[in-house]
């Protein structure tokens, strides 16, 4: 589809107040919500019923899930440290062993199947929010192009891994660097190197590699120890922030309708178990929703000061996002005159990953600091009066003019 398809004009569209945003995200980040947790249920609700309010049908929905992914992580790693200990006395087991458990990390850590966590985590339930826009009965029946506008409403545990200090002094001390970086360092690579360095020293007989890796492996078990033993935090920014355009999105809608478009609104449970809300959401959902005419918008943390839309994300292996539905959001940013920051991509993975995966036009709208940094990520201090508020504001703005530009063009 060419980009060139959506850039006409887009009316001008109206931002919310942020007063009412910051409501939103104040009633929410009270609510401590782990994934799959009964924090997560009642904020599930809470949203669920201010939809009701505004005069939308919204319902929620359990799923499946397995609430974390640090002990599943943790576990591997554990298991690559005993391989790494033992594999100069058994060469082969070790270089057989290492391989697997690589493969079972990556599988673990990138939108795989996960069978790591269905052997060694207990199932539970998430709750997610979905809630239908369109204004008929007859226009949801009949064909129309659809979008649909992702946040979450869990909240991620915290851990020394996400302190930032290390970081701002990097950031302090080469900001020219800072300012050529177009991607975060790959923190999840560290974890899988650990058993494939096992693998290879094993087979290479290398003492060097074998220790190294042992050495990764046993860092990663103490921090998935230390990140499944820590309380969530309040997640104001991630992903209340993403919460709260949802709800403005409905309010205006309400108002101004949209016709020939259906607006779909979901809000995943465990997301931070990695995406394990939006998973039940494609099993259900996704049959019914045509690749063709089916457009995924996802937010989260877009409460850090400048919006970005991502290139791209993935945890392993950077998989680009639609191009075209991504000029034509950049081009409604244009109309609407909010920076949108591009060329940016995340080591990281969102529930926007997932859609992706399945071959619908995604995109990711976050946003960052001047330091390309996200404050107070997974941290305490992801409090309320920490989030950017105009940057929320212009988000849910942007969202809406993607919206109507979908439904005019």
């Amino acid at each position: 589809m060419p980009s060139e398809r959506f850039l006409h004009p887009v009316s001008p569209v109206a931002r919310p107040a942020e007063e009412a945003l910051r409501a939103t995200i104040e009633r929410l980040a009270a609510i401590e919500r782990p994934p799959c947790s009964p924090g997560e249920r009642e904020a599930a609700h809470l949203i669920a019923d201010r939809l009701h309010a505004l005069g939308h049908s919204a319902k929620v929905q359990d799923v499946p899930a397995y609430g974390s992914y640090a002990w599943p992580v943790g576990a591997l790693a554990a298991l690559s440290t005993l391989t790494g200990l033992t594999g100069k006395r058994l060469r082969w087991t070790g270089t057989f062993a290492g391989a697997m458990l690589t493969a079972a990390l990556a599988d673990e850590i990138s939108y795989g199947r996960q069978f790591a966590r269905t052997m060694l985590s207990r199932r539970r339930t998430a709750c997610n929010v979905v809630a239908d826009l369109t204004p008929s009965r007859a226009q949801r029946q009949a064909p129309h192009r659809t979008l649909v506008v992702m946040a979450h409403h869990d909240a991620a545990p915290s851990g020394t891994v996400f302190d930032q200090t290390l970081s701002r002094w990097f950031a302090s001390r080469f900001p020219g660097a800072v300012e050529r970086m177009t991607e975060n360092p790959p923190l999840w690579w560290p974890v899988v190197a650990g058993p494939a360095l096992i693998a290879l020293g094993s087979a290479a007989r290398s003492a060097v590699l074998r220790r190294t890796g042992t050495a990764l492996s046993a860092l990663t078990v103490a921090a998935m120890a230390d990140i499944g033993s820590r309380r969530a935090v309040p997640g104001a920014n991630d992903n209340l922030s993403g919460v709260a355009v949802l709800i403005a999105l409905a309010e205006s809608l309400g108002r101004r309708p949209i016709p020939g478009l259906r607006v779909l609104l979901f809000s995943a449970g465990a997301e931070e178990a990695l995406q394990e809300g939006v998973r039940g959401f494609a099993h259900h959902y996704f049959p019914d929703l045509p690749r063709e005419s089916t457009w995924f918008l996802n937010l989260d943390t877009v409460g850090s000061g400048n919006l970005v839309l991502l290139d791209g994300e993935g945890p392993l292996r950077i998989e680009p996002y639609d191009a075209a539905f991504g000029d034509m959001i950049a081009h409604c940013a244009l109309e609407q005159d909010i920076d949108v920051r591009r060329g940016l991509r995340s080591r990281a993975s969102t529930d926007a990953v997932v859609p992706h995966r399945h071959g619908y036009p995604t995109a990711c709208l976050v946003s960052l600091d001047d330091q390309k940094l996200i404050p107070n990520y997974h941290l305490h201090t992801d409090l309320p009066e920490h989030v950017d508020y105009r940057c929320v504001a212009d988000a849910a703005q942007l969202a809406e003019s993607v919206a109507r530009a979908l439904a005019a063009h």
